[in-house]
């Protein structure tokens, strides 16, 4: 029997139940050893690239000859010698009291429009057995081993100038590529997810958190959205903020250490809904956002082998003489670089949004920042997450357009402290009575707010000096300029962009009535 080259085990012995050391892949500790010896020989930038082509010599004439995206199909023959692992899904429904509609008691919701969130109280496949080899997509592309550089495991094929895809449908494509285990993950959930989401930014984005001689430890956020519903019903559309989570898997993806995803529950409200009244593109949409207490998927331990062989290649029985399975230990991985989980957080965070090369901070401490530094603060209120999929659509246009673009970046990193706010967590701080001080930083911003979206600029103390609604600010930008009788929003020759001009204006507006303002 040929030995094997996906993982080598150990038979560790006389001392308690028999215990197999799981250690790396063999030809993964034999590219390991030519790198070792030509370290001495090549520069840094070109010694990974020498142990990916040390890997690839090292592999049997079979995996060479297997296309790299043998991953692509749903459903692949089973090698009965490659490892496995169980997937576990944990879900808690939504929290239909979250909902805004809620507070009226849901009228002019009928029940029918809401059917199927109110019947999706449990994951659709508590637990699922995937092979090591399904998660490669999650590997770096070949030479993109810089820890926290991203790159895009399904990229976005849209923005605010590509328009949106339609609301109208049921039924996600077929899954192509990558997209296939993000589907197959997903699917736990719900039997209809939508790996690429209507409204960019779609896809999912990775990077390196973590390096050793075997393993990589990956961070990715994955933007994706599920259809509730089915005909003769209406499409409801349940688009969760965002996924986020990790996995630590060999570098050849035979093994993998560790997996979860999950949609982060920290902030009071994480999904976003949508839902027709009608069958065609043109009809009456109802939205809504609220709050799912867990959507999580995790490994229950690490993959193991199926088939169990010795060093020598001989079949060892998975079970001992007394019935009693064989237990793994597995080699301690030593890493070599690491990053936090914030700092990749961030990082994927601009490589979704590029708005966010602005530092948006928490909304009391950015009051506390703008005290100790004696700046202006802008802030943004509003209905949905500016910074995942719960956004509306006023939030969508100004993230995609004006706050990404680069005068604006660089007046409000020069100029502004930054916070964005939901305006349930403003309604919640104001309502809190420890804090008098924050009661009233929540208060003034909502004195000011008008729906969905409201830009302004503060005093540290928290008075609005200068604010703007977005569905005005887009209806304006939308206009002629010779239109436009408020010349506090006219149109500069600077810009090509109406929007970044005017947005410009508003930001110099701000600083015009604030600075004489400031405390010297």
């Amino acid at each position: 029997m040929a030995r094997p080259t996906h993982a080598s085990f150990q038979l560790s012995g006389s001392w308690g139940p028999a215990l197999l050391l799981v250690t790396p892949p063999l030809k993964l500790k034999m590219a390991a050893a030519a790198r070792a010896l030509v370290s001495g020989l090549l520069g840094s930038s070109r010694l990974q690239l020498a142990f990916e082509e040390t890997l690839e010599i090292l592999m049997s004439p079979e995996e060479r000859s297997t296309p790299t995206a043998s991953y692509e199909e749903e459903e692949l023959p089973p090698d009965p010698s490659e490892e496995t692992l169980t997937i576990e899904a944990r879900f808690q429904p939504l929290l239909p009291e979250s909902m805004t509609k809620s507070k009226d008691g849901f009228l002019g919701v009928s029940r029918l429009a809401l059917s199927g969130l109110r019947n999706w109280t449990t994951a659709a496949s508590p637990s699922a057995v995937f092979a090591a080899r399904h998660f490669r997509p999650f590997l770096p592309p070949r030479g993109h081993v810089e820890l926290g550089e991203p790159w895009w495991i399904i990229p976005s094929e849209l923005s605010v100038f590509t328009g949106y895809l339609s609301n109208n449908r049921f039924y996600p494509p077929p899954p192509k590529g990558k997209e296939v285990i993000i589907h197959r993950l997903l699917s736990m959930f719900h039997p209809r997810p939508f790996v690429k989401t209507r409204f960019a930014p779609q896809g999912a984005v990775a990077c390196l958190t973590a390096i050793s001689d075997f393993y990589y430890t990956v961070m990715f956020r994955i933007h994706a959205e599920f259809q509730l519903s089915e005909p003769p019903d209406f499409p409801f559309w349940f688009s969760p903020g965002q996924f986020t989570g990790h996995i630590i898997l060999s570098k050849d993806a035979t093994h993998v250490r560790d997996f979860r995803l999950f949609v982060p529950n920290h902030r009071s409200l994480n999904v976003d809904m949508e839902w027709l009244y009608g069958a065609s593109e043109g009809s009456n949409m109802e939205v809504d956002i609220g709050y799912i207490p867990q959507m999580e998927l995790e490994a229950l331990g690490p993959s193991v082998p199926s088939v169990i062989l010795d060093e020598d290649g001989n079949l060892i029985d998975s079970r001992l003489p007394s019935g009693e399975p064989l237990q793994f230990v597995f080699e301690e991985i030593q890493w070599q670089q690491e990053l936090s989980w914030e700092e990749a957080a961030r990082r994927l965070e601009v490589a979704m949004y590029p708005f966010k090369k602005v530092t948006y901070l928490p909304f009391t401490e950015a009051f506390d920042q703008a005290k100790a530094k004696n700046k202006l603060v802008h802030s943004i209120l509003l209905w949905g997450a500016l910074d995942d999929q719960g956004a509306n659509r006023s939030g969508r246009t100004l993230r995609e357009t004006v706050l990404e673009s680069s005068p604006i970046l660089a007046l409000l990193n020069e100029s502004f402290i930054s916070t964005w706010s939901l305006v349930k967590e403003l309604e919640d701080l104001q309502n809190n009575q420890e804090n008098p001080s924050h009661q009233q930083l929540a208060g003034l911003h909502l004195e000011k707010y008008s729906f969905p979206v409201e830009m302004m600029i503060c005093l540290p103390n928290g008075t609005v000096v200068h604010h703007i609604n977005a569905n005005y600010f887009l209806d304006i930008t939308s206009m002629k300029p010779e239109d436009i009788e408020n010349h506090v929003f006219s149109f500069s020759s600077t810009f090509e962009d109406p929007s970044t001009a005017t947005y410009m204006q508003f930001l110099k507006e701000g600083l015009r009535r604030g600075l004489p303002l400031l405390q010297p």
